[in-house]
């Protein structure tokens, strides 16, 4: 992924990508439902992922058996943001306090599940952004086990694949597809620039109806954000 485009995306927030999305048509990559745990920090970067499954059910493979979340490490660059799919049902860490040192250690940028996290606290001290569904203090031995790495992904409700984009803060959690990076950030830079006008209008004394008038409401809409 283009290392110029990673730096476009932290620029924005997931308002303005998530109206880029929208305007051009790109539908089921926002999710609202994985909220920030940790740090006041937005986060955004390449993906590495990992998925979890029950005990027992994983995909068996030669080798050592490592740690979940260990390989994901690894191969995370920094910066990258690690994705993790845990949907089993199952009350049981995906991710915990010596993988948030580990990960803090080597500039990951944060980290994104879909299920459950324990050690928050640890996170929290380390500075590591964590966005998840739940928090636990189940561990995940004898409860599941990882199953792939940097693979396709389901998290929140988005297909997410090795080498995609996010952008997560307060609002939400908002995946990139890495074949319409340019395009998506390329249109969320426009929205933004248009919205910091409007800022700087109503700043300046204008009627907030007429800053936030026709233009506006059709901004996603056409030719409005256009030049």
């Amino acid at each position: 992924m283009n290392n110029d485009l990673i730096q476009r995306l932290k620029r924005l927030d997931t308002c303005s990508v998530s109206d880029a999305l929208d305007r051009l048509g790109i539908a089921g990559q926002v999710t609202t439902d994985l909220p920030r745990r940790t740090s006041n920090q937005k986060i955004a970067g390449a993906v590495v992922t990992f998925r979890l499954v029950p005990a027992g059910a994983a995909v068996r493979r030669d080798g050592p058996v490592r740690h979940l979340g260990t390989t994901a490490i690894e191969l995370a660059g920094a910066g990258d943001i690690i994705v993790v799919e845990q949907r089993t049902g199952i009350d049981a860490g995906c991710w915990g306090g010596i993988l948030s040192l580990a990960a803090a250690l080597k500039g990951i940028g944060g980290v994104i599940a879909d299920g459950p996290v324990r050690d928050i606290d640890e996170a929290h001290e380390h500075n590591l952004p964590v966005f998840c569904r739940a928090l636990t203090a189940r561990t995940a031995r004898g409860r599941v086990e990882e199953d792939s790495v940097n693979a396709t992904v389901c998290v929140g409700g988005v297909v997410v694949r090795p080498g995609d984009l996010v952008i997560a803060d307060g609002s939400a959690v908002v995946f990139v597809p890495a074949d319409g990076a340019a395009a998506v950030i390329a249109m969320a830079e426009q929205i933004a620039a248009r919205e910091a006008a409007m800022t700087k209008d109503l700043l300046a004394g204008r009627p907030v109806t007429e800053v936030m008038g026709k233009d506006y409401e059709h901004m996603l809409l056409g030719d409005a954000i256009q030049g």
